[in-house]
C-alpha cells in the first residue's frame, strides 16, 4: 500500500473509530455540557495525546505482544476499570449548585487536570492494542520509513482530537448548555452512571471478549 492510500485509509478508519460511542465520547460530552468549550476542548487534547502511547508501542511493533499476553490485558483491563469506576462514582455524587454555578463532575477543573483526565481514558484502554495492531499490520510493513509512521500516527491524534473538538463545539453551545444548567447535577449523575457500567462491564469481562 502507497503513503497515500495509508493517508485515505487510516483517515476512514480512525473517523469511524473515534465516532464510535465510549468511554472517550461520554468524558468529553460530560465536561462540554457541564464545565463548557474550554473543558472539553481540553480533555480532547488530553484523548487524543493518549493516542502516543498506542502508536509508539504500535510502532515498535509490541502491540502483538500486548495482545496475546493475558496478563498484560488482564493489567490494563483492571486498571481501566478501576479508573471509569472512580469515574462514574464521581458522576453519581454530583449535588446541585445554585443557579448560576457550574457543577462538577471531576476533582480538578485545572487544564492539566482535564488533560489528564482524557489521557488516562484514552490510554488504559485496553482493546487500543488490537485495534492499532490491525490498523498497522494492514498500513505499515518493515520497510515502512520512519517518517511515514510519524505522519501517519500525527494524522491518528489530529483526527482524534478534531472529532472530539467538534463535540465539544455542539454540546457547549450556549442555547444546548443553557438547556443542562438547571439540571447539570443530573447529566452528571447520569453520565457518571453510563461510565460506571462501561467499568462494570470490563470489570465482568474475560480476555477473549477483549479480543473481539
Amino acid at each position: 500500500m502507497d503513503f497515500i492510500d495509508a493517508f485515505l485509509t487510516v483517515t476512514l478508519i480512525h473517523l469511524l473509530a473515534a465516532a464510535s460511542p465510549g468511554p472517550d465520547f461520554v468524558m468529553v460530552s460530560q465536561q462540554s455540557l457541564v464545565r463548557g468549550k474550554r473543558a472539553g476542548l481540553l480533555c480532547s487534547l488530553g484523548i487524543a495525546l493518549g493516542l502516543s502511547v498506542h502508536i509508539t508501542y504500535s510502532s515498535l511493533g509490541m502491540a502483538a505482544l500486548v495482545s496475546e499476553s493475558a496478563f498484560a490485558l488482564s493489567l490494563l483491563k483492571y486498571l481501566a476499570a478501576a479508573y471509569l469506576i472512580w469515574l462514574g462514582i464521581s458522576g453519581l455524587r454530583s449535588r446541585a449548585s445554585g443557579p448560576d454555578a457550574a457543577p462538577s463532575n471531576v476533582p480538578s477543573a485545572s487544564p492539566l487536570g482535564l488533560m489528564t483526565h482524557g489521557f488516562i481514558c484514552n490510554a488504559l484502554n485496553p482493546k487500543a492494542p488490537l485495534y492499532f495492531l490491525s490498523v498497522f499490520t494492514l498500513l505499515i510493513t518493515p520497510l515502512t520509513p520512519l517518517w511515514q509512521i510519524l505522519l501517519l500516527g500525527g494524522w491518528m491524534m489530529l483526527l482524534q482530537f478534531g472529532w472530539f473538538a467538534l463535540v465539544t463545539l455542539v454540546l457547549s453551545r450556549p442555547a444546548v448548555r443553557a438547556r443542562f444548567n438547571a439540571v447539570g447535577h443530573w447529566v452528571d449523575r447520569v453520565l457518571g452512571g453510563v461510565m460506571l457500567a462501561f467499568g462494570a462491564g470490563l470489570l465482568l469481562s474475560d480476555a477473549d471478549s477483549l479480543r473481539r
